[in-house]
C-alpha cells in the first residue's frame, strides 16, 4: 500500500533571520515509520539533524506519565545523516516552532517523549538579540544538565597542537556525544551553562555562536533541579512533502 506523503519543514533555529542559526528538517508523521526509512530520509536531507514527530493520541496515553494531562504530547526522534542521536537542542526548538507557528497544538506547553526522557517546550515572551522584549514567538526548552569532568591531561598537548600551539588553560570533558560541529548547538548548553554559571556566579546567560551562520541562545541554569532552560527563536525557510 502506498504511504501518505509526509509533510516536512526546514527551520533555522536559534536565530531571527533566515539562512542563519542551525537548520533542521522537521517531519510530521501520521504513523510510525521504519527506522531504516527515517535514517535514509535524514541522509537525503543531509542536514545536521532531521527529526520526526508523531502525535500521542488520547487513547495511547494511559501508560505514559505527563507533567500536565492537557498538554499536547509527541514522540520525537532525531537523526543525523549517519545515525540516531539521543538529544538535540536546535531540532527540538525547530519542532516546537513548527507546532506552535502552524497552530497544531492547543496549549502553550508541548511534551516530547524522547530517548532522553520527557522534554518540554513552552511558548514564552520573546527576547531579541539586543536583550529587549519583542512580540515574536520564542520557545523555552527544558533540558537536563550535563556533568562536566576534568579532561585527561595527557591529551591537552594534542589539542594545543591542533590549535597551532595555543596555550591551554583549562579543558573539561562532558558526556555529550561527538556530533557538536554545528553552527550553534543547543545540547552543548547542557554542559556549558553549569560550567559558566559556576565560573561567573550567575544563572542567566546568553550564548552567541560566532560561526559563519551565527546564532543566539538565552540560557537559565537551575542548580537545584539540575535543569537547563534554553530560549530561542526560529524561522521556517521551506516546507514540502516527502512522497516516498
Amino acid at each position: 500500500m502506498t504511504k501518505k506523503p509526509v509533510k516536512y519543514f526546514v527551520v533555522d533555529a536559534f536565530t531571527e533571520s533566515a539562512f542563519k542559526g542551525n537548520p533542521a528538517a522537521v517531519c510530521l508523521l501520521e504513523e510510525e515509520r521504519e527506522e531504516s526509512w527515517m535514517q535514509s530520509l535524514a541522509t537525503e536531507f543531509n542536514l545536521s539533524e532531521t527529526c520526526y514527530l508523531t502525535r500521542i493520541a488520547d487513547s495511547d496515553r494511559s501508560d505514559i506519565s505527563s507533567i500536565e494531562p492537557s498538554n499536547d504530547r509527541f514522540h520525537l526522534r532525531w537523526f543525523t545523516p549517519t545515525t540516531e542521536v539521543e538529544l538535540c537542542g536546535h531540532a527540538t526548538l525547530a519542532s516546537a516552532h513548527v507546532l506552535f507557528s502552524c497552530g497544531l497544538v492547543k496549549s502553550n506547553i508541548i511534551e516530547f517523549f524522547t530517548l532522553s526522557g520527557v522534554l518540554t517546550a513552552k511558548k514564552v515572551p520573546g527576547i531579541n538579540e539586543s536583550g529587549a522584549p519583542d512580540d515574536g514567538i520564542f520557545v523555552e526548552l527544558d533540558f537536563p544538565a550535563d556533568t562536566v569532568a576534568e579532561f585527561n591531561g595527557a591529551d591537552i598537548s594534542q589539542i594545543s597542537a591542533a590549535l597551532n600551539g595555543a596555550h591551554i588553560i583549562d579543558v573539561k570533558r562532558t558526556t555529550i556525544g561527538d556530533d557538536l560541529l554545528d553552527p550553534i548547538t543547543g545540547s552543548a548548553q547542557c554542559a556549558l551553562a553549569p560550567y559558566w554559571a559556576k565560573k561567573l556566579g550567575r544563572c542567566d546567560l546568553s550564548a552567541y555562536a560566532a560561526s559563519s551562520r551565527s546564532g543566539v541562545v538565552h540560557v537559565h541554569f537551575d542548580e537545584q533541579s539540575k535543569r537547563i532552560l534554553m530560549r530561542g527563536n526560529a524561522v521556517t525557510v521551506m516546507d514540502g512533502s516527502v512522497l516516498i
